[in-house]
């Protein structure tokens, strides 16, 4: 796939206006949708049950390593049902590399027998239902609800809030009024895939300590320009997965996805910590 053109970045700007800030977001909206095309979840799931486990299991460690684990997890607890019943240190045991796993264990046990005992053995589809479920937040509720069910969500991760900070959308750092926030500039249709787009941004090009400001083809569109490194060529250093020629997330990929699909556990690879 060809590579987009970085853009300068913008003169210094005059004060902005809502409007002002409104439409300019939807620029980088509709900028980071030319760059990411192909921009999608970045957890391996075939249905609503594991990828409401793998988003729990995501919390302080990468979408990677999830990947990584859930495989034998889910051969080994396939339904709610199953890991309701599980023995919680084969549990623990089975999700150790995810990190903070006895916690982790206690949720997706606690989760899986309220999706048995009260929705019937099925991930309900409405993001009150869900934020009832052990271990589930807003953050896990959307993702679900955006990726698995259709019904718009803004995801609000470490990497969307520092975009949308980033980005002049909001200066908030909760994450309920970020995404409130943000809710309020784009329309809801466009919230699952902006979400997508934005931390697909975050993790490939405006990282937290090192941005890659000089290979950013938004960069002229964004007031946080220069936090990061501006020459092009030591910025291109900086990029990861796809567009810095490493592997992704995801074993099992998307159809269009341009990059190299993750390597099973056990195999030689780099894992990325952003």
């Amino acid at each position: 796939m060809a590579e987009s053109k970085v853009k300068s970045p913008a003169k210094p700007r005059k004060p902005e206006t809502h409007l002002g800030m409104v439409r300019r977001a939807r620029k980088i909206d509709r900028a980071l949708a030319d760059v990411y095309p192909y921009a999608h979840p970045e957890l391996d799931f075939e249905n609503p049950f594991e990828l409401l486990v793998a988003t729990v299991l995501s919390a302080q460690t990468t979408d990677l390593r999830v990947n990584q684990t859930t495989p034998a997890l889910f051969a080994k607890y396939p339904t709610p049902e199953d890991m309701a019943a599980a023995v919680p240190e084969e549990l623990e045991e089975v999700i150790r590399p995810t990190g903070f796993f006895r916690a982790k264990a206690r949720s997706l046990i606690g989760l899986s027998i309220a999706l048995r005992d009260r929705f019937g053995g099925e991930v309900p589809g409405r993001l009150e239902d869900l934020v009832t479920l052990p271990g589930v937040g807003r953050k896990t509720a959307n993702v679900v609800l955006g990726n698995a069910f259709g019904v718009p969500g803004i995801t609000v991760d470490t990497h969307f809030g520092r975009l949308a900070r980033r980005f002049g959308w909001t200066a908030d750092e909760d994450p309920v009024k970020v995404e409130a926030a943000v809710a309020e500039i784009f329309p809801k249709s466009d919230w699952t895939m902006l979400s997508h787009r934005v931390v697909f941004h975050g993790r490939r090009i405006c990282h937290a300590r090192r941005p890659a400001c000089g290979a950013c083809p938004i960069a002229d569109l964004c007031p946080s320009y220069g936090v990061g490194e501006t020459d092009p060529e030591k910025a291109a250093k900086l990029l990861k997965y796809e567009k810095g020629g490493q592997p992704g997330q995801r074993l099992k990929p998307p159809a269009d996805y341009p990059g190299e699909p993750a390597r099973p556990a056990g195999t030689a690879t780099v894992e990325v910590s952003e």
